[in-house]
């Protein structure tokens, strides 16, 4: 993983643990696009978003903002999602069921031609949304050669 060995995410807390991590995740799956390793770039991208969520609803602060309903689950990806569009902390714009089925295309399948262009661009919109987006990438741990 892109932050094996540059952060010790549990002992950084509820919050900031995540937080370190989806950026660290979102400047990896980046490099790995930019590198033709589509499906490891997407899976990282992926896991950068459920820290983003993590980190988001981890905050006493923020959940309060929130308008959740019952049964809706504050560990599943699409509840948060739809929790944060009625809450109008995000727009909605972001193609989860698509994205979703992408990765699952890239679990079983190494993707070797795929434009991402307009998918990036979605999902930079939602991270900056979520307050994760934009960050100064010279403020993040360097890069390990070995994390892939």
């Amino acid at each position: 993983m892109p932050h094996a060995g540059l952060m010790i995410e549990r002992a950084m807390g509820d919050e900031e643990g995540p937080f370190l991590r989806a950026k660290l995740h979102i400047r990896s799956g980046k490099r790995r696009l930019r590198e033709g390793k589509i499906s490891a770039g997407l899976l990282t991208l992926y896991d950068a978003l459920s820290a983003a969520l993590e980190w988001y609803v981890a905050s006493e602060n923020r959940r309060k903002s929130l308008n959740i309903q019952k049964n809706e689950n504050l560990n599943n990806e699409r509840d948060i999602l739809s929790i944060l569009v009625r809450s109008k902390i995000i727009d909605g714009k972001f193609d989860y069921d698509s994205f979703d089925k992408l990765i699952d295309r890239a679990i079983n399948e190494d993707i070797l031609d795929f434009d991402y262009s307009e998918l990036l661009l979605q999902y930079e919109s939602l991270m900056k949304q979520l307050g994760i987006m934009p960050f100064d990438e010279s403020e993040l741990p360097k890069e390990r050669p070995d994390t892939f």
